[in-house]
């Protein structure tokens, strides 16, 4: 594994210290300290560049936010939605 060159905008990541099972969880509560460390975090935009997560089907959490298979995973709000499918729909 190559660790990042200490004048990269990785070596300034929030997230540098956090363990790999934080950062590429599937799920926001098992991200959840990942996704905290991405809003304080000052280089979002160069993380989302790289890794590019739409086109490489990427999982974990990348520039503030969850990703699953390089789709944003979308939160959800509280328990009252269980019974609405995704697009805000009764489910069938």
């Amino acid at each position: 594994m190559l660790l990042p060159d200490s004048s990269s905008w990785q070596a300034a990541a929030a997230c540098v210290g956090l363990s790999p099972s934080v950062v590429f969880a599937r799920r926001a509560q098992q991200a959840a300290p990942a996704l905290r460390a991405c809003a304080v975090c000052l280089v979002r935009r160069q993380c989302e560049a790289a890794v590019a997560p739409a086109e490489s089907w990427f999982d974990g959490v990348c520039a503030g936010r969850l990703w699953r298979n390089g789709r944003p995973v979308v939160p959800r709000r509280g328990r009252s939605s269980a019974g609405t499918a995704r697009f805000g729909g009764p489910r069938d």
